[in-house]
């Protein structure tokens, strides 16, 4: 759909003031947000799904993870590669208008198949924002300011995951009290099913806001022309350069395993063990997330810009290294807590150090690869995140769950297991990979 050669012409790059810029990164960050609550709005309702589509933890996590990764890591790079050399502000736009039908979709479902194909059209859709914001991101603040801009726009994920929560929490609440609805050609309509329609259509007025207001930022760095780089290049690229984008992709999918491992299944967790009603449970996540996340992934910019200010060009992957040694002790002992009280607030300092990746990520592939590779080589570290991170923290906490404890109050625990492995691992292949990481990065400022 974004295959033309005529897309966003309407929007030619421009040089931005700094003003302009910070209105791009702050829509970006409200089209995250969206994209999060879209997102994560399903973990939310994991108990009403699973009693009417009848269906196990396990086949749960392949709605959240797998549906949703699947196409999000198939459509990634093809659209990738139209924003390497096309009208970015369009293609997200476009992005946009998708996902938020698609989760409006989600709620026509009824069917475990059903709901699974809503996911993956969602998938597509935010396929196509990451990997174009970050691009014009970076070309329109210099190096010194990247980290904390990009933290801004991270901050968007968490403040999306924490409205999920509390939005959906409520809004839940309110269409119970309604009950089932009766609406023309769709149908009977659950309160589950509702919910999806709430949360989704707004984002229309999002994507509209990008085609009318946003401009394309110019390019900076090393440009290829309106030809860009092929993915034959992009790949010869990774390849010369195999040692710092295995400890990039594995290492920061690893740490997005521990974030999600931790998001996803925090609501049935919390369910299952507390005498709490889905309204209260997304309250009290939903401000942990507001908290302990944002205030995770704005420290992790800030400490990129401190240790760029000091000369390390490996800034991006200490950050992360921090994040991944913090997560570690209290993921491995929230579930222990005796009360209520406890357990949230270990689970907020691991949720904190947990989401130090999601801006360190962003900001390390910028200044690995050139211009007109940016979105592409995101494209191919999104695949991964979604691999490891959507995938792999919602299904193997569900293995677990199903198959080691056979037990679904036990979920806290296969969230801890989990978690710990994948932060240790991450942090090890991430401290190996430093002096590669610096050595690309290197190179291509002498380019």
């Amino acid at each position: 759909m974004m295959a033309s050669e005529d897309i966003g012409s309407n929007l030619k790059e421009q040089p931005q003031s700094l003003g302009t810029a910070w209105y791009m990164v702050v829509l970006c960050m409200i089209a995250y947000l969206f994209s999060f609550v879209d997102r994560q709005i399903v973990a939310l309702l994991i108990e009403p799904i699973r009693a009417d589509l009848h269906i196990s933890d396990t086949q749960f996590s392949l709605i959240h993870g797998l549906a949703f990764a699947i196409f999000y890591a198939v459509m990634g790079l093809p659209i990738a590669r139209l924003a390497d050399t096309k009208s970015r502000p369009v293609i997200i736009a476009i992005g946009i208008a998708v996902w938020s039908v698609a989760t409006a979709i989600c709620g026509t479902a009824k069917s475990f198949f059903q709901l699974f194909a809503a996911r993956m059209a969602v998938g597509v859709g935010e396929a196509a924002l990451s990997p174009a914001a970050y691009s014009m991101i970076t070309d329109a603040f210099p190096k010194s300011k990247l980290g904390v801009a990009l933290g801004v726009y991270s901050m968007g994920s968490f403040l999306g995951a924490g409205l999920a929560y509390i939005i959906g929490g409520v809004a839940i609440d309110m269409v119970t009290r309604i009950g089932i609805v009766e609406m023309p050609i769709i149908g009977t309509v659950k309160p589950w099913q509702m919910t999806f329609f709430i949360v989704g259509l707004p984002g229309l007025l999002i994507a509209a806001l990008f085609f009318i207001t946003v401009k394309d930022p110019q390019r900076k760095g090393v440009v290829q022309g309106d030809s860009g780089y092929s993915i034959a290049e992009v790949f010869s690229y990774i390849g010369r350069n195999k040692s710092s984008f295995t400890a990039h992709y594995v290492g920061f999918g690893l740490l997005a395993l521990v974030l999600y491992a931790l998001m996803s299944w925090a609501p049935a967790f919390f369910l299952r063990n507390f005498e709490l009603t889905t309204r209260e449970v997304g309250l009290y996540l939903g401000t942990l997330v507001l908290v302990c996340n944002v205030g995770g992934v704005l420290t992790s910019g800030w400490l990129i810009d401190v240790f760029t200010k000091r000369g390390r060009t490996d800034a991006a992957l200490i950050a992360a290294i921090v994040g991944g040694v913090g997560a570690l002790i209290p993921a491995a002992l929230f579930p222990f807590m005796p009360n209520l009280t406890t357990t949230l607030i270990v689970l907020g300092i691991a949720l904190y150090f947990a989401s130090f990746p999601m801006a360190t990520s962003a900001a390390a592939l910028q200044w690995m690869a050139p211009n007109q590779m940016r979105a592409q080589v995101t494209a191919l570290f999104f695949l991964f995140m979604n691999l490891f991170g959507i995938t792999g923290g919602s299904s193997l906490v569900a293995l677990s769950t199903d198959y080691l404890f056979k037990d679904e109050q036990s979920v806290g625990f296969s969230m801890a297991i989990v978690a710990c492995a994948a932060a240790l691992i991450a942090v090890v292949l991430m401290a190996r990979g430093l002096a590669a990481f610096r050595k690309t990065v290197s190179d291509l400022q002498q380019a």
